[in-house]
């Protein structure tokens, strides 16, 4: 039987939760099981690099592209700060890049949509089990992170959201291999029209090798960073934290 990196993914999210209701929080509280979940994780992200390299993921037709495309994670935001950007079409938004940059940025969107797009229609898997072909358009994140330049000691980037799981702030991570990947990019457009909220408006992140959750929504701030630890629940995203699942979401 074939078994899909999607639902190795959500199986290893409930098998963690299983241990906890089996009453096996011994076993999970353990830094040599952790730790060896973790190496495995490596391995797979190591494999998965080696086979790919820099290959891009699939692209589709426009004749090919899903009629209905549900949205995924949160369907709005009830930031009072996200709320007046909403509320003034983003006209006053921008976009704080800081870090371990050599030049802070602070871009609105209109400098985002000045600068070198990318177009591309891509398939997007959801750890849930559904997907959906949808059109995405915004610069890559590579031009923005040239733009700030980044500092030897850059190892992550880490997208900071306007919304909220289970209490605590929404956020992603991903590592300088897909930061830079031709196809990850800064969509501020969907379908050709510009992104709704629930779509996540005014921009979101399209890494487009990796499950629907590592794409983030609703960003307001990029920052570069050397390590993920100390940050938030210290497993580099919001799922990652809340339900354990792993941080290298590869298909």
């Amino acid at each position: 039987m074939i078994v899909s990196r999607r639902k190795l993914i959500g199986m290893g999210a409930a098998g963690a939760g299983g241990l906890l209701l089996g009453g096996c929080d011994k076993l999970n509280g353990s830094e040599t099981f952790r730790g060896a979940l973790g190496s495995a994780t490596d391995l797979t992200m190591r494999s998965q690099r080696l086979l790919m390299g820099d290959a891009l993921a699939r692209e589709f037709t426009e004749a090919e592209m899903s009629p209905v495309f549900k949205a995924n994670g949160s369907l709005g935001v009830s930031d009072p700060v996200y709320r007046q950007h909403f509320d003034q079409g983003f006209a006053q938004w921008t976009l704080q890049v800081d870090g371990l940059v050599k030049q802070p940025l602070a871009l609105p969107l209109s400098a985002l949509r000045a600068l070198p797009q990318r177009t591309q229609i891509t398939r997007h898997d959801c750890v849930e089990g559904w997907s959906a072909i949808g059109k995405w358009q915004g610069p890559p994140l590579a031009a923005v992170l040239a733009q700030a330049g980044l500092l030897p000691s850059a190892r992550y980037v880490v997208f900071h959201c306007a919304d909220m799981l289970r209490g605590a702030p929404y956020y992603e991570s991903i590592d300088l291999v897909d930061a830079f990947h031709p196809q990850t990019i800064l969509a501020w457009r969907m379908n050709d029209q510009p992104l709704s909220e629930p779509h996540g408006a005014p921009i979101r992140l399209r890494v487009e090798r990796q499950l629907g959750y590592k794409q983030a929504k609703y960003i307001m701030r990029i920052e570069l960073r050397d390590t993920l630890a100390g940050l938030h629940g210290g497993k580099g995203g919001r799922w990652e934290d809340a339900l354990g699942y792993q941080w290298y979401a590869g298909i």
